[in-house]
């Protein structure tokens, strides 16, 4: 494995984890649905205007939940982006449906929301957006194209916890959002997830395949004297000592989300007088957007370039990535009968990325011998 001088990514440690584990197993609270499973339900409800918060053990787990909830099943269709991680289509594709994939956006990567109406047919059960470096998709079109005909709207936010779109939380405006705590985001646990319901009408039954399709938590409540299985559902809790790990995290989200703004602004002001002239791409952020600020990439010309910085900056010891290759043009997706021509600015995107190092703790000077070395390939000076 190659050691990198200048890490892509490492998860801020706030210093209260391991206290709060360690309260966990001194009080016994090892299984889910604690106290501090409560608190951080409680801590995500408040600052996003959820309805209702769940940990989960994954955004997959949470994804698969939503799947659930919107009665997805086979033949039935689901619109979302193709230029995603795998367990957007994954968690629906795997209850039967199948995934309609929808160009993104040239500039923000976002799903195109002038494409979304003409994906829907009568065997659409949802459109699942997602928000892209946490950067919000153009939620206020998509979700009236859904009330418009008929479908269920999942915001897949892995990306944007405490990104924002015209004063609304990220995860908060669909009929479900849901969210990622794995190590290599913003805020971390590890691994781990949440789902937030916004439709009271799927309150209860969130419950229900939340506690393993038993009516469970009316039992806890005193509303049945035992509880049985009543619906479809699976173990979706996260261990306590996880959610101890994840509410030391959450208590400090506004530093963590302030360190990777800084960090963010300083990338944008000193790759400007590259972008000014024509020799990368520096990241979109449409009005009334305020970005979680989890990653920042540049665009190159094409994958040649792209492939060229990548090694360039290994070369120095800086780790940076690329992702996504578009699930449309995966083994999956020929499976369903696409081919790479058929999204041509997913294609485009995922040659062209190069996502730079960004994590709390990144110094000025290692950020600057980032934006050298760019300077260095982009202009010929290597």
């Amino acid at each position: 494995m190659t050691s990198y001088r200048i890490p892509f990514c490492r998860p801020f440690i706030t210093g209260s984890e391991l206290s709060y584990v360690e309260q966990a197993v001194r009080e016994g609270s090892l299984a889910g649905g604690g106290p501090f499973t409560r608190k951080c339900e409680r801590l995500l409800s408040e600052r996003f205007g959820i309805a209702k918060a769940m940990l989960t053990p994954s955004c997959t787990a949470a994804l698969e939940m939503a799947a659930t909830l919107c009665d997805v099943g086979p033949g039935d269709e689901v619109v979302l982006p193709s230029f995603t991680f795998v367990s957007t289509a994954n968690a629906f594709v795997a209850r039967g449906a199948r995934p309609v994939f929808v160009d993104v956006r040239e500039d923000t990567l976002n799903i195109d929301e002038r494409r979304v109406e003409a994906a829907i047919t009568a065997r659409t059960k949802a459109i699942v957006v997602v928000h892209y470096a946490g950067v919000a998709c153009a939620m206020d079109e998509i979700m009236a194209i859904a009330r418009r005909r008929g479908v269920r709207v999942v915001e897949d936010a892995a990306h944007a916890a405490d990104g924002w779109y015209k004063g609304r939380a990220l995860g908060s405006i669909g009929d479900i959002g849901a969210f990622s705590f794995h190590a290599s985001k913003n805020v971390v646990s590890g691994e781990g997830g949440a789902i937030a319901i916004n439709r009271a009408e799927l309150g209860e039954r969130s419950e229900i395949v939340w506690n393993k399709g038993t009516n469970r938590r009316k039992f806890l409540d005193g509303l049945v004297d035992r509880y049985t299985w009543v619906d479809v559902g699976s173990s979706y809790a996260p261990a306590e000592i996880v959610a101890a790990f994840l509410l030391a995290q959450l208590e400090r989200l506004d530093e963590i989300g302030n360190a990777r703004r800084s960090l963010c602004e300083s990338y944008r002001e000193a790759l400007a007088p590259l972008h000014r002239r024509g020799l990368l791409a520096l990241p979109v952020v449409p009005d009334g957007c305020v970005p979680s600020y989890h990653l920042f990439h540049v665009l190159l010309a094409d994958r040649r370039a792209r492939d060229g910085l990548i090694a360039h900056l290994a070369a120095r010891g800086i780790s940076a990535v690329f992702h996504y290759s578009p699930l449309h043009s995966s083994p999956m997706g020929r499976r369903y009968g696409y081919v790479p021509d058929d999204l041509p600015v997913s294609e485009r995107s995922s040659e062209r990325i190069v996502r730079l190092p960004l994590y709390p703790g990144l110094g000025k000077g290692d950020q600057s011998q980032v934006v050298e070395a760019i300077e260095e390939f982009v202009t010929g000076r290597s």
